[in-house]
């Protein structure tokens, strides 16, 4: 019930809804809609790798890139009053289709997909990565097993970090972790 609250407080201070899990459109491959902690961003922020000048996507969100057009218009109206709206665009797009922009330098994920939907994905980072060589730091919270497995056979990735969250949620401990990777060597 605290978590409940702190999420409430924020959300509030933002002026956004994220709150509760969206399974609407879910299948296989597309995984339900469910927010991030703000504790849990709050801990990826306090550790410094997402700065002022960052160009952050973050994938399956409903605020970034997103799929499910339901949810994207949730994401849109968020927009509309949000305190950061100015800095926030949203894209109605299939994430294994997205052109990954060339000044994008920090990509986010939440399981929002199947292994098979993130390896196009990586595809499509990658593709930017070698248009483009630049520095590009991978977050992934709370990452399944098949995510992680993925990752580690992925060329010109690097595991760089485990940020642990186990104290500041309820879920699966093992799991309650930031994984930072980075692409390239810049």
């Amino acid at each position: 019930m605290k978590e409940d609250k702190n999420e409430s407080r924020w959300d509030k201070l933002l002026n956004i809804r994220t709150m509760g899990r969206d399974d609407t459109h879910a299948d296989q491959y597309r995984y339900p809609y469910e927010p991030t902690p703000y504790s849990v961003l709050e801990r990826l922020a306090n550790a410094g790798y997402i700065r002022k000048g960052n160009i952050l996507l973050d994938y399956g969100c409903g605020i970034g890139i997103e799929y499910d057009e339901r949810i994207y218009e949730k994401a849109a109206e968020n927009k509309k009053d949000a305190v950061s709206s100015g800095r926030v665009e949203i894209e109605l797009a299939n994430a294994e289709e997205f052109a990954v922009p060339e000044t994008a330098d920090c990509m986010y994920f939440f399981n929002p997909f199947s292994v098979e939907i993130l390896r196009k994905v990586m595809a499509r980072i990658l593709e930017s990565y070698y248009a483009e060589p630049r520095r590009i730091q991978l977050f992934f919270y709370y990452p399944s097993d098949e995510y992680l497995m993925c990752l580690s056979q992925e060329y010109n990735v690097t595991f760089v970090e485990e940020i642990d969250c186990s104290d500041i949620s309820d879920g699966e401990s093992r799991r309650e972790k930031v994984v930072v990777y980075r692409v390239g060597e810049k």
